[in-house]
């Protein structure tokens, strides 16, 4: 989910013109006289203008086009070790910090500070980078894609004024640098087995041909210059349809294209038979740091797995519920085929698809205020995902929008394989990734001026999935879910991500094969073997993201039920998602701390 966002966070960029030479160290020396809450959030407004200097597409996403011509350049030695500078000296500033001087609020975003910037530095060690360099893109977060959308006004970059279109113009030739950077990354890569499945590879090769397809004229990164604002002048609209026609057909489809063939030629015959890490050098110690990394939690692999089982056990029964309830004749895989199957459970076209969604959405707009004392001002958009990414996307994403609501969030729905798609998910999909799932989560903390930039704009991934598989659980409270089948599709998602704390850690610690961890999904659940498919990819690609989902919602749920039991008639609803929520994105460990200072100060009113 969140694949813009998601790939906004995680990359590492310098100027492509300074690519070569490491930039100066970053941190913001602290003055003597400051007090610990002024150098406190000196650090932090040196930290965020230090962290767009170095990665200055991250200001697209906030709706700051200062630096819009500029991408980074993300995957080179210097842009590594200026980022691990840059965590160092922060880091450092950080702990001449009193930390006990500081109000209760300033202590969250010291302790989530600190714990984003020592888990950073961890991924940029030696032995880490090692298994990670030379894989520098996957067809989940693969900057291919990434940019390609980004060039054709789908995601951050607006397409409004001339400087718009002549800044992307100058994002074109870094985004072909950038392609040729990854063969080079890739080859070493080669030379010390540190490579990709072959899966992936495939996957990486099928959708560089989606993107070189329809040759210049065809490109989706022509759609901005297919329709001009009246504001561009006849004459600048003929140059710019000419350069970018240039710019696309010399540099950037010749650049895919020999990314493609070396993958196609090269790169495959020597790539992965095995999908897991656990079959790649560094990948089992890589594997720990990613848990540890999206789930901001010590517990282990193994742990995780065991979890995962104990939790698939208990949503069967459910399942189980549901089947007596609407009266199936059949055992459960059985049902799971008639779910799967059965023509009333299919949506007659995609534009039905996206109907039901935006139905959905009406009806929780017009109650999500009993449980939510806030409401995001940033509107919600439905759209259905990019034909070109389709194939292997998830069966729903969304992309943030800015804080000012000048340019909306998106929910990304699915309508690949139309057939394999059921209309009793919709609800509990629209929970997630709409309201009051990742739209809220995000909006609001973007909209909160009073936060530091890495609280409003970062986060993590157990926070942010957590929250929304939560905000699935308050289907309910919302009027929703009465139709049984929809409460079954609420049950196949919380099984989606109960299944993949054991398939995840079977695939890359256990040694689990491609097949093996599909069969095991289609077992306990309705899913399609197309999504089971493409949900397998994805761990494969991305290991250790999709652990995050079910340990932070499992986290939050505790959490509250643990406010409920200490408070009693106490306890608000709209006051524990407004302590949750409001700071913004924190790692678990946090998020606890928090909430019990918050049931303590509730009691002794």
């Amino acid at each position: 989910m969140r694949a813009f966002l998601l790939l906004a966070a995680s990359l590492i960029a310098v100027s492509p013109l300074a690519a070569q030479t490491p930039a100066p160290a970053t941190g913001a020396a602290q003055p003597a006289a400051q007090s610990p809450s002024a150098a406190l959030s000196a650090l932090f407004a040196a930290s965020d203008a230090d962290n767009l200097k170095r990665n200055p597409i991250f200001g697209l996403f906030r709706g700051d086009t200062s630096r819009a011509d500029q991408i980074g350049e993300f995957i080179t030695d210097a842009a590594y070790a200026t980022e691990k500078r840059a965590a160092e000296n922060e880091l450092k500033a950080l702990a001449a910090i009193d930390r006990s001087a500081l109000t209760p609020d300033e202590q969250v975003s010291y302790d989530t500070f600190k714990w984003q910037r020592e888990t950073d530095l961890a991924g940029l060690q030696p032995n880490l980078l090692a298994a990670t360099a030379p894989r520098p893109i996957d067809h989940f977060f693969g900057f291919h894609n990434f940019l390609a959308e980004l060039q054709a006004g789908e995601s951050a970059a607006p397409f409004k004024t001339l400087k718009d279109y002549e800044d992307a113009l100058k994002r074109h030739d870094q985004f072909a640098l950038l392609l040729d950077l990854a063969v080079l990354r890739f080859r070493q890569g080669m030379k010390t087995g540190v490579v990709q499945p072959k899966l992936v590879v495939n996957n990486i090769i099928d959708q560089l041909n989606n993107l070189t397809a329809g040759g210049t004229d065809g490109s989706i990164m022509m759609k901005p210059v297919q329709k001009f604002p009246d504001s561009i002048s006849a004459a600048d609209q003929a140059r710019l349809k000419a350069e970018y026609a240039r710019m696309i057909g010399e540099r950037i489809n010749p650049a895919l294209i020999r990314l493609r063939d070396f993958l196609k030629t090269e790169y495959l015959p020597v790539a992965r038979d095995q999908p897991g890490l656990v079959a790649m050098p560094g990948g089992p110690e890589l594997y720990r740091y990613l848990v540890a990394s999206n789930t901001t939690t010590a517990l282990t692999p193994d742990e995780i797995h065991n979890i995962g089982l104990s939790e698939v056990a208990r949503i069967l029964k459910g399942m189980d519920e549901v089947k007596a309830r609407v009266g199936f004749q059949g055992d459960r895989p059985a049902f799971f085929t008639y779910l799967r199957t059965d023509p009333r459970f299919k949506f007659a076209s995609a534009q039905a698809m996206g109907d039901a969604f935006r139905a959905t959405g009406k009806k929780v707009d017009g109650v999500v205020g009993r449980l939510f004392s806030t409401i995001p001002k940033s509107p919600l958009e439905i759209r259905p995902v990019p034909a070109h990414r389709e194939k292997t996307d998830a069966a729903g994403s969304y992309q943030g929008g800015t804080p000012d609501g000048s340019r909306p969030g998106v929910f990304f729905y699915n309508a690949y394989d139309l057939p394999s798609r059921s209309n009793y998910g919709v609800e509990t999909l629209y929970l997630h990734e709409g309201v009051p799932g990742h739209h809220f989560q995000i909006s609001l903390a973007q909209e909160n001026d009073k936060l530091p930039a890495f609280q409003r704009f970062g986060g993590n991934t157990a926070f942010a999935e957590g929250w929304a598989l939560y905000a699935e659980s308050l289907g309910p409270e919302l009027g929703m879910f009465t139709d049984p089948y929809q409460l079954q599709g609420r049950y196949e998602d919380e099984m989606l991500r109960a299944l993949r704390l054991v398939v995840d850690t079977g695939i890359h610690s256990k040694g689990w094969g491609r097949d093996q961890a599909i069969e095991y999904m289609l077992a306990n659940s309705s899913m399609s073997r197309t999504d089971a498919t493409a949900e397998v990819e994805r761990y494969i690609a991305i290991p250790g993201q999709a652990l995050a989902y079910k340990i932070g919602q499992l986290t939050i749920s505790r959490l509250r039920a643990k406010a409920q039991a200490a408070l009693g008639p106490k306890f608000n609803i709209k006051d524990f998602h407004a302590q949750v929520l409001m700071t913004g994105a924190l790692p678990m460990a946090v998020l606890e701390a928090k909430i019990d200072r918050w049931i303590a100060a509730q009691s002794a009113k």
